[in-house]
């Protein structure tokens, strides 16, 4: 099933970040869609809630140096 979740995240500084993460979300198994908004220090992520969860993309977005919450 597919879920929606909208991230606070600190750290993203320009385009690069925002580049960064997508990347690393993109990768991961169960992401569907990634948008990333450093000016809003916001990342959207599109999910397959049978595959990955919440907790398992803060993760990854959390090793790739940025902080969720």
């Amino acid at each position: 099933m597919s879920e929606s979740v909208s991230l606070d995240v600190t750290g993203m500084k320009c385009g690069g970040c925002e580049t960064n993460v997508k990347k690393k979300l993109d990768a991961t198994d169960g992401v569907i869609s990634v948008e990333a908004k450093h000016k809003e220090n916001k990342v959207d992520v599109e999910f397959d809630s049978a595959v990955t969860n919440v907790e398992a993309i803060s993760s990854v977005i959390t090793e790739a140096g940025f902080v969720v919450g």
